[in-house]
């Protein structure tokens, strides 16, 4: 969409939907309840869905620059179907800040609510005016207090895992635990949503609307269980460990003699590597190009011909620690990196071994 206090704005295609839904909805309600001609009730829907926007937005901007506040660097604002979420470049440093950076959003939403509220008092009842200040004043008051329920990924739930943090002095730690509180969270909302069906209080949409958050709120705290799992790992992920051994053939030998040297080198995970005629290395055997090569065909089929320039291979510099090497390869996709020192080759780092250290048991499943 742009920016914001130079802070970039980007909108989800679910957000327009919904906005799309909101506008059709409240544009039948201000027909039916303010006696609006047509044209004029969508008018006042696309009204109430641009300050509703609006009010997702300046939550967002609460998380933001209070970031900013503390030093952390914001990447941008995303608002969709359920809200919005603001992307830091670092977590928060201490619990204290994690606390404050979580509950700035709701409340900016709280103060919102206030100001709506002040404002439908103020205004006739049963015109457009109030009754958007009205919506607005309800909406983000009920977004402020759901938002500061304890559990991830809400923002109580974060200011919960800041507090946890403060206690134990271990973050990741408190992250599963505030993780697994969101789980509970959203069981129970999801049997508070059928109990309310089930007497009446909520119709059918209403539930669905309601288990659609639910399934949300699980999604989101098994995400931050896994990633706080994964983050815990991080010192595992030591290079001199799962670099793999380079073994070098020249420029133009058979992928069926590389492949035979290879099965003969009693070094275990070794990586095929193609050099020049001095000895230089220029190449690296895509394992997959090779495995696709008929093996009555390898013989006859160059190295060269399923390898990828070095040049092409991104390089990881051998004394990273593990969370340099993980940032590394989310800014730098490859399915493997050369590892160097001192601008020599000394070995390769694929991927999956690396999935393999901070998820072992997905791993271990999908196998």
């Amino acid at each position: 969409m742009g920016r914001v206090l130079g802070i970039p704005v980007y909108v989800n295609v679910s957000m327009l939907v919904l906005a799309a839904l909101v506008v059709a909805v409240y544009g039948g309600y201000a027909r039916s309840e303010l006696n609006l001609r047509e044209p004029l009730g969508y008018f006042v829907g696309v009204g109430f869905v641009t300050c509703l926007l609006g009010s997702v937005l300046l939550h967002e901007l609460g998380h933001a620059l209070t970031a900013r506040r503390f030093g952390i660097g914001v990447r941008g604002i995303t608002l969709e179907l359920l809200g919005g979420w603001t992307e830091m470049d670092r977590d928060a440093p201490t619990p204290k800040v994690d606390a404050l950076v979580s509950l700035a959003g709701p409340a900016v939403s709280l103060v919102l609510g206030g100001l709506a509220t002040v404002a439908a008092l103020a205004l006739p009842d049963r015109t457009a005016a109030g009754q958007i200040a009205f919506q607005l004043a309800a909406s983000n008051v009920i977004v402020a207090i759901f938002n500061v329920l304890p559990g991830l990924p809400l923002d109580g739930g974060r200011a919960l895992r800041a507090g946890i943090w403060a206690l134990i002095k271990d973050r990741n730690r408190a992250t599963v635990a505030a993780g697994w509180a969101g789980r509970v969270l959203a069981g129970g909302t999801a049997l508070l949503a059928f109990w309310c069906y089930s007497v009446g209080l909520v119709t059918l949409f209403g539930l669905a609307f309601v288990l659609l958050v639910v399934f949300t709120l699980a999604q989101g705290a098994g995400q931050s269980i896994r990633l706080a799992r994964m983050t815990g790992r991080f010192p595992l992920v030591e290079l001199p460990r799962l670099a793999r051994p380079l073994l070098t053939v020249t420029a133009g030998t058979s992928l069926g003699e590389a492949q035979r040297r290879r099965s003969e080198d009693p070094r275990p995970n070794v990586v095929l590597a193609v050099t020049d005629s001095a000895g230089n290395l220029t190449a690296l055997v895509d394992p997959v190009a090779a495995e696709r090569v008929p093996v009555d065909r390898r013989p006859w089929v160059a190295v060269d011909s399923v390898s990828r320039s070095r040049d092409a291979v991104p390089a990881l510099r051998l004394g990273l620690t593990g969370e340099q090497v993980v940032r590394a390869l989310q800014a730098h996709p490859a399915p493997q990196y050369l590892v160097t020192s001192d601008d020599e080759v000394v070995g390769v780092l694929r991927v999956g071994d690396v999935a393999a250290v901070l998820e072992p048991h997905r791993v271990r499943a999908t196998k």
